[in-house]
């Protein structure tokens, strides 16, 4: 099904050399759907993430030859052509992350797969909606599909809540954009203990996110605070900064734990003096599951939630955008307009 009056030619932005992070506008064809999950989207605003610029040479396994360079992979937008069979019609507002293989989202149009999809939480607008799907698919997928928790415990499943209740969760990073969403999934499930690693405004955030105890960075380790008492032990960590920081994630983790990180790997950081053997330790990317994105919304809908946005640019500034994020400037997400 087809949406009228497309263009044929749009505005996009390409990574010329994938050695580079100089990203340059051009004018291109149209994208055209060629397989049966196609969906031709129309964007309204697209997110860098960190690192995204190096990827091809970091992982080359990942992308196919000749790849059409264009970078962003999550976004918000509107569908203007779907497949028959497709529970996405045009018209409809979704919101979405990409798999890294494919041409991204900073260009007027691009190519989303059904799987992708979901349809973007009716409580936010284009900016915010753009700046939550990978955001939330890291903290969902850490905590209950990779974790330990169980995602029924959000609806209020009793069982579910039963069994969430009697484990302790420790999120490090958690003022950051994954670190929140964590707490927040973490404490709505009816985790037992939350345990947020953060400090300065982000202390009173993370409380109200619903973290039940704070180890402050700039007071102590995570290492420090876990040796105090050994009770406050936990049963699934969730890193969000890697380093040192990760490596003292040992000290906290029970026996027959889970370690999780989306910065490295735990078995190459642990220490040598650490005997304990876990159920889990392991390096995840999140999956860009639109089923995941479709609860997302929800909850984000339920509750009221927003995602952190540092800045909005216009989309002639995608240079400034993507430079500012490499850089590490950005306090939450920066978010580029493409059609708002």
């Amino acid at each position: 099904m087809a949406s009228a009056n497309l263009p044929t030619t749009i505005r996009a932005v390409y990574q010329i050399d994938p050695k580079l992070t100089t990203l340059k506008l051009q004018q291109t064809p149209l994208p055209k759907p060629s397989g049966p999950d196609d969906h031709l989207i129309k964007i309204k605003a697209t997110a860098p993430c960190l690192g995204e610029l190096g990827w091809e040479i970091n992982y080359p396994s990942i992308f196919p030859p000749n790849r059409e360079r264009v970078p962003g992979t999550e976004a918000a937008g509107i569908v203007a052509t779907s497949p028959e069979s497709s529970p996405f019609k045009p018209g409809d507002e979704v919101y979405f992350r990409l798999h890294a293989r494919f041409p991204g989202c900073l260009r007027e149009y691009t190519i989303a797969h059904t799987e992708e999809l979901a349809l973007k939480p009716k409580s936010l607008d284009w900016v915010e909606s753009t700046a939550t799907p990978l955001s939330t698919l890291t903290a969902w997928q850490g905590v209950f599909t990779q974790g330990t928790l169980n995602k029924h415990g959000i609806r209020g499943d009793a069982d579910a809540r039963a069994y969430n209740s009697k484990l302790r969760v420790l999120i490090t990073g958690a003022g950051g954009s994954v670190g929140t969403w964590a707490v927040q999934f973490a404490a709505a499930a009816g985790a037992g203990s939350v345990v947020a690693q953060c400090s300065g405004a982000n202390i009173e955030a993370a409380k109200k996110a619903g973290a039940t105890e704070i180890i402050d960075y700039k007071k102590q380790s995570i290492d420090e605070w876990a040796k105090e008492d050994p009770s406050r032990e936990v049963d699934l960590i969730l890193d969000c900064l890697g380093g040192p920081t990760l490596a003292s994630c040992w000290s906290a983790v029970k026996e027959n734990g889970t370690l999780l990180s989306v910065v490295g790997g735990p078995d190459e950081l642990k220490p040598e003096s650490v005997t304990k053997k876990l159920a889990k330790s392991t390096w995840f990317l999140m999956d860009c599951k639109g089923e995941d994105l479709k609860e997302i919304a929800d909850f984000i809908d339920a509750r009221g939630l927003k995602p952190q946005i540092d800045s909005v640019v216009e989309f002639e500034q995608f240079q400034e955008a993507y430079d500012k994020v490499e850089q590490k400037k950005a306090k939450g997400k920066v978010v580029i307009k493409v059609d708002i």
